[in-house]
């Protein structure tokens, strides 16, 4: 596994004084994802967790949605001129019978850490069905559970307090225990970590419990959430339109703008209780 964190020397300037020294930065490197040995796309990413990471996505992508759909999840071997392993590149084998995505979606595409599923030509094309019915959930989460979620990720995040340039997301249940937390330098693969250790433990789908998010909730993680069978996502920034929209047809509870006793419920508001305890 590669480091999570680097160091780089900077010129530091505090109240005018100005000191050279070593700074902790979050590592950023490429991964590209193969299934099947076919090249089928690159996402910069924080190493750790990366057959995880390879696993969420193609939940994310419809392609898989159980620990049976794959076979294997492996390294690949001679990864530069000679014969090197850089350990960034990541072929997810397909079990027999699963179907292979039609060329469609073999697009090659570049996936920045920023802006999640770039390239993609349209909203129709971006949009996967779920497999899971999320709507009917009957999970209930209390509001003071939901204004302790940021400090209880902000506490599960390891990595943040060394580099301060991290995103996080965590998966909680509906008592507020902290299920599983992922860091990343992309918020979309944090997510994508959590689904994909999720979908290797066999746990899909994520009924009764809470998506939370250190920054937005962009269509994509609510997009990503769905497709895990999560009924609630709570961000700590604001949500999009098309998030909103998605949730509400999804119907999944959106909570944005969560800062102390502050919330925004945009959708899904009957999940939420005025008066439960925290947890």
């Amino acid at each position: 596994m590669g480091r999570v964190t680097a160091r780089r020397r900077v010129l530091r300037i505090r109240d005018g004084a100005a000191d050279e020294r070593a700074d902790t930065l979050a590592a950023e490197e490429p991964m590209e994802i193969r299934l099947n040995g076919r090249s089928l796309a690159v996402t910069m990413r924080t190493p750790g967790h990366d057959f995880d990471l390879a696993a969420g996505f193609l939940v994310g992508e419809g392609v898989v949605a159980d620990a049976d759909d794959v076979r294997a999840i492996r390294y690949c071997a001679g990864a530069l001129e000679d014969g090197s392993n850089t350990l960034n590149v990541v072929d997810v084998g397909l079990a027999p019978g699963v179907p292979v995505p039609e060329a469609s979606l073999e697009r090659n595409f570049y996936t920045t850490s920023a802006c999640g599923l770039c390239g993609k030509s349209s909203l129709d094309a971006v949009r996967t069905r779920a497999r899971w019915d999320v709507s009917g959930d009957p999970v209930r989460v209390g509001v003071p559970l939901l204004s302790s979620l940021p400090d209880r990720l902000r506490g599960a995040q390891r990595v943040f307090d060394r580099t301060g340039g991290l995103h996080a997301a965590g998966l909680f249940d509906a008592d507020g225990r902290v299920l599983m937390v992922r860091e990343d330098v992309g918020r979309h693969n944090a997510a994508d970590k959590i689904v994909g250790r999720a979908l290797r433990e066999g746990l899909l789908p994520l009924r009764g419990t809470v998506l939370a998010l250190s920054g937005r909730a962009s269509f994509e993680l609510v997009q990503k959430a769905w497709t895990a069978g999560i009924p609630v996502v709570a961000a700590v920034s604001a949500p999009s339109s098309l998030a909103v929209d998605l949730a509400a047809e999804a119907g999944i509870t959106l909570v944005g703008f969560l800062r102390g006793s502050s919330m925004n419920v945009y959708t899904g508001a009957h999940r939420v209780a005025l008066d439960a305890p925290a947890g």
